[in-house]
Order: structure tokens, then C-alpha cells, then sequence
């Protein structure tokens, strides 16, 4: 399936929608749209509930995550995973996803033309799972998803039904630690969006 431009992307999103989740996952598998398949392991596709309340967006994968195939599922994934604890969410209630399906070198962000090449899959991630609330995990998963720098820290806004909220990327809890707390604040503010 040729992925397209500007609003060609509706039809190309609405079609990988349609075609279901096992296709979905095929046509992320077969992609080479850009150079980031070229290096990469696995393509890290989703984990998580196919009928989230909340849906995660992550940057993209990391070394462990290209090993397994799995997304979070290194050092940044077990702090998300306290998170979830912490938010009170349970296996069914989340899925986890990344802007880009798969691992940049050396760990860098991804290019604006890589997160271009991945944005139909997500897009349509998106429209299957059909999540209540969708958690931007950091800068560049806002930027993914809004195509910019809109949104203010854990200040929640309403987009075609869906609540979108901006929160501190996992990592940034390894790296700064002192944002732990204003992570959980973020949280305690908004937990109403998801209980």
C-alpha cells in the first residue's frame, strides 16, 4: 500500500484502519520508507489492550526495544510502567505506541521526514484503538501528533472527542529524577480524564 501526502493521508489512514490490526502490523513490517528499517532489528509495533481508555504515545524505540520487538520495554519502559501503576490502569485499560516504528541510530530523535514516513501507521494506531485519552509522552511525540508545539504540560484539550494530554517522558524520570513528583502531579491533576 503507497503511503501519500497532505490530505491523501485521510484515504491512506482510513484504509489501513479498515484493513485491521494483522494487516496494519504487516504493511509497519514491510515498510521501508524511509532509511531508519535499514538498521533496525524488529519494527516495534504496539503493546498493550486493542480497546485502551488510554492510549500512550512514546518517541521511538530504543536498543532493547529494537531487540524485542516490544515497545517500552527497557529502563524508560519499567518507569512507564510504574506510572501505570501509579495511575491506577489496568492491562486492558492501556496500549503504548511510538511516532516511529523503528530505532533510530544511536538512540538520536527522529527525523521530521522519518516521523512524516511512520505518521499513517500511527494515525491509523490511532483510529483502531479509538482511545478515550491519548498521552503524549514528551516533545516529540507532541510534535508527532500536532505537528507542533501546542500543548502545555498536563493541561488537558479536546481534539474530535479525543482528550489529549502532554506529560514527561518515562526517560526523564532516569535522567531527572526530581521530575518524579511533578510527574505525579501531572497525574493527581488529571486523573478524572481516565478513571
Amino acid at each position: 500500500m503507497a503511503k501519500a501526502e497532505g490530505s491523501d493521508i485521510f484515504a491512506i489512514v482510513r484504509e489501513m484502519a479498515l484493513a485491521g490490526f494483522g494487516d496494519l502490523e504487516k504493511e509497519i513490517i514491510r515498510c521501508s520508507d524511509c532509511s531508519l528499517r535499514e538498521g533496525a532489528t524488529n519494527p516495534v509495533i504496539m503493546k498493550g489492550s486493542r480497546t485502551p481508555k488510554v492510549l500512550f504515545i512514546g518517541e521511538a524505540p530504543g536498543r532493547t526495544e529494537d531487540m524485542t520487538g516490544i515497545p517500552f520495554s527497557g529502563r524508560a519502559g519499567k518507569k512507564l510502567d510504574e506510572m501505570i501503576v501509579y495511575m491506577g490502569l489496568s492491562g486492558e485499560d492501556y496500549a503504548v505506541i511510538n511516532t516511529v516504528k523503528c530505532r533510530p541510530p544511536n538512540n538520536r530523535k527522529p527525523l521530521k521526514s522519518e516521523i512524516a514516513a511512520c505518521r499513517p501507521f500511527m494515525m491509523a494506531q490511532i483510529k483502531m484503538l479509538a482511545p478515550k485519552v491519548i498521552i503524549l509522552l514528551g516533545n516529540t511525540a507532541e510534535e508527532a501528533f500536532c505537528g507542533g508545539r501546542e500543548l502545555e504540560w498536563g493541561t488537558p484539550k479536546v481534539a474530535e472527542g479525543i482528550t489529549i494530554l502532554k506529560i514527561y517522558h518515562p526517560a526523564a524520570m532516569i535522567y531527572q529524577r526530581a521530575r518524579m513528583e511533578e510527574q505525579k502531579a501531572l497525574i493527581d491533576r488529571n486523573r478524572h480524564l481516565w478513571e
